[in-house]
């Protein structure tokens, strides 16, 4: 069966949509991940220096020291004791003196109580490096952690562990902001360590399949099946979107993403058109200068495009999984053949049609 009788039995645009089997994906805000930042910024880092003081004294801690439960008011001697020295003092008829601030941990001892919470939150990650950010409002320890050859994260110190990795984090920061410039998007990593999403992104395409040279990439959200999906820009080339899914990864071509109704904001029309112009070399559309293309479907015998050209007629051209072109079609051909619904980004007559 010709091409022709594949796609136009019937000759309706129905019967051609039958054949798409493009997936869509639902996408939206991280939102675990921006609740996740918000959640672990050290309370010091959220509060105003006067609310800062009254949420230390209320949990226990005053420059350093630890009071007691029913003792955070003081009298008046104390009160004024504390204004002038900066310490609170004992009550008369206590014996205790004020407790020793407690040293600080050593960098060793960050990165090792770092890895311990990156294992129990069930996280792959051989820290290399890690820094206290701080306590939240439960005095429980706030960490950014770096990992070797992966991704770092940001870890509450929670029963279990809440981990969010830095790519994720950025993403939603990039997607608040694309939004909003002046958002708060919560927590971020900041070791330079984790500066690391072009590379780490970039290598996952590669372990895909993609074969360009990735020059930008950035986590964008969920698919419906709740996995997380990048996107990677290419140099001169037509992008992609990659999703980790698990038995893989599963790419798809900016082109496919805009048929879908998907949007990739690291891809020009020139990208596009770059990668889809040598597809038609050897072939009858050769002569044609692309301008446009556009992804119309797909069905058993390859995946059918339109390319507008400068001058004349613009093409459909079948292109197999090898992405080989094995027929094209002139727009006015395609017209009376009713080949799907025709071309669209070139206004032609149709060609008469022959049995």
């Amino acid at each position: 069966m010709t091409d022709a009788a594949c796609l136009a039995k019937g000759g309706t645009e129905t019967s051609f949509r039958s054949f798409i089997v493009l997936k869509k994906k639902t996408l939206g805000l991280i939102g675990c991940a921006m609740a996740v930042a918000m959640l672990a910024q050290p309370t010091f880092a959220q509060e105003r220096p006067n609310e800062r003081n009254e949420s230390r004294r209320a949990s226990g801690v005053i420059s350093g020291e630890r009071v007691l439960p029913g003792r955070i008011g003081g009298d008046r001697n104390d009160r004024e004791q504390e204004r002038t020295t900066g310490v609170r003092g004992v009550r008369r008829g206590d014996r205790s003196q004020p407790a020793a601030a407690a040293a600080a941990p050593s960098a060793e001892q960050v990165v090792a109580a770092a890895q311990g919470l990156a294992t129990a939150a069930g996280k792959t990650c051989q820290a290399t490096e890690a820094v206290m950010l701080g306590r939240d409002a439960q005095q429980q320890g706030i960490y950014e952690v770096a990992c070797a050859n992966a991704p770092g994260y940001i870890i509450v110190g929670s029963t279990p562990p809440l981990a969010v990795d830095c790519l994720e984090l950025a993403g939603t920061a990039a997607t608040a902001r694309a939004r909003n410039p002046a958002a708060d998007v919560g927590q971020q990593c900041a070791l330079p360590a984790n500066d690391n999403g072009l590379a780490i992104i970039g290598g996952w395409a590669r372990d895909a399949g993609v074969s360009c040279t990735v020059d930008q990439a950035v986590a964008i959200g969920k698919s419906s099946d709740d996995n997380m999906i990048y996107e990677v820009g290419c140099s001169g080339q037509d992008g992609y979107w990659l999703e980790k899914t698990a038995s893989g990864w599963q790419l798809q071509d900016c082109l496919q993403v805009v048929a879908a109704n998907g949007a990739c904001k690291f891809t020009t029309t020139d990208e596009q058109v770059a990668s889809f112009r040598g597809k038609l070399t050897g072939t009858d559309a050769a002569s044609c200068d692309v301008q446009a293309v556009r992804l119309m479907g797909q069905n058993a015998n390859g995946r059918f495009y339109e390319a507008k050209c400068g001058a004349g007629d613009g093409y459909i051209a079948r292109v197999n999984a090898e992405g080989v072109t094995q027929q094209v079609y002139a727009c006015a051909t395609a017209q009376a053949r009713a080949i799907g619904t025709g071309c669209t980004l070139t206004t032609t007559a149709p060609a008469a049609a022959t049995e």
